[in-house]
């Protein structure tokens, strides 16, 4: 119903390509995102973990796994799953831009003219980026644990892990407000909110 409502945004706006191209990016990012936890939800079955279920937010979606690894090694090729698929589609993506001469630097995804493959493939290189940084429990910040747990025990590496993701969300928080980016702030909270309940489940269950 979104989608829809989107396009006919675009349509009353712009032209009914537009709109077309509109509905077209954005069903195809939330395939990409679909994708990505289900590269989490694969490797967490390769080591022997259930996904119990894979929800869609409008920040992104999560992967429910049963319980989640105490092994580093594990943590780690489970975490960095999720954004290898969205290079994976980036790379491909790259490749037939560059087939069909369709943009493929940044400057000229950013244009009115770009294509949706364009836009596409930075998207997914945007998801690799954002996702990979060490705001835990993003997936860089399970990289991060699971590196600090090779050095000192779980609790410590979770609570240290989780310091790091908290200091984060807060200069997320701060720097979106101050520049009028309003959805950093809320994503910032849901990541803030998650590294403590994360914390607390460990300290309950450990």
């Amino acid at each position: 119903m979104l989608v829809g409502l989107f396009g006919f945004y675009l349509y009353q706006g712009l032209s009914i390509l537009a709109a077309l191209s509109g509905v077209a990016l954005i069903v195809s990012v939330f395939g990409c995102v679909v994708a990505h936890e289900l590269g989490h939800a694969f490797m967490a079955r390769h080591y022997g973990i259930p996904t119990l279920d894979i929800t869609m937010y409008p920040i992104g979606g999560v992967a429910r796994l049963k319980t989640m690894p105490r092994e580093p090694k594990q943590e780690f090729f489970i975490a960095i799953a999720g954004p290898a698929v969205n290079l994976g589609i980036a790379g491909v993506l790259w490749i037939v831009n560059s087939i069909f001469s369709s943009s493929v630097t940044l400057s000229e995804a950013m244009t009115t003219q770009a294509s949706v493959l364009g836009l596409l493939m930075w998207i997914n290189l945007g998801l690799v980026v954002f996702n990979m940084l060490p705001a835990f429990p993003m997936d860089g910040g399970r990289v991060l644990r699971a590196g600090l747990a090779t050095q000192m025990d779980y609790r410590n590496a979770t609570h240290f892990a989780s310091l790091i993701g908290q200091f984060l969300a807060v200069g997320f928080g701060i720097y979106g407000i101050f520049n009028g980016l309003w959805t950093l702030p809320f994503v910032a909270m849901f990541i803030f909110m998650a590294a403590r309940q994360e914390v607390q489940y460990v300290m309950e269950k450990s």
